[in-house]
């Protein structure tokens, strides 16, 4: 997604998460792919959070302009947890995706944290 439209598609993101019921959220990203770091609270599970905002959020999108009435997010997606005690730093790498992404791309990430928390992939099936 161009930058004319990303920083409106990181807010929606985030009012999404908290109408959700989401206390803490945090959402930055690059043209190709989108963080999103947020509290589930006590009721909310991720995979239903996740659903949800890629519903409503392609469907915004969609409302933008003709350059975006294709736009869809791939079917699969990363998940991650972190403690409370890493949430500065969480924030802080969310925050700074563009400067992050000059050295390195989505896929060398994506692979790279793979690897560290010894994730089994099959790479087939990672990329849409």
């Amino acid at each position: 997604m161009d930058a004319s439209v990303r920083p409106n598609m990181q807010a929606y993101l985030a009012t999404l998460c908290r109408d959700a019921g989401c206390p803490w959220v945090v959402v930055g990203g690059v043209e190709d792919h989108v963080h999103v770091a947020a509290d589930l609270g006590k009721k909310l599970r991720s995979i239903d959070l996740i659903a949800h905002i890629k519903k409503e959020s392609s469907s915004w999108i969609k409302k933008q302009g003709n350059a975006y009435h294709r736009f869809y997010w791939q079917d699969g997606y990363a998940l991650f947890s972190f403690g409370a005690i890493q949430r500065d730093d969480v924030e802080q790498y969310i925050r700074n995706q563009e400067e992050h992404h000059r050295k390195k791309t989505f896929q060398e990430e994506l692979l790279s944290f793979l690897k560290r928390y010894e994730i089994p992939y099959d790479e087939r099936y990672i990329w849409d």
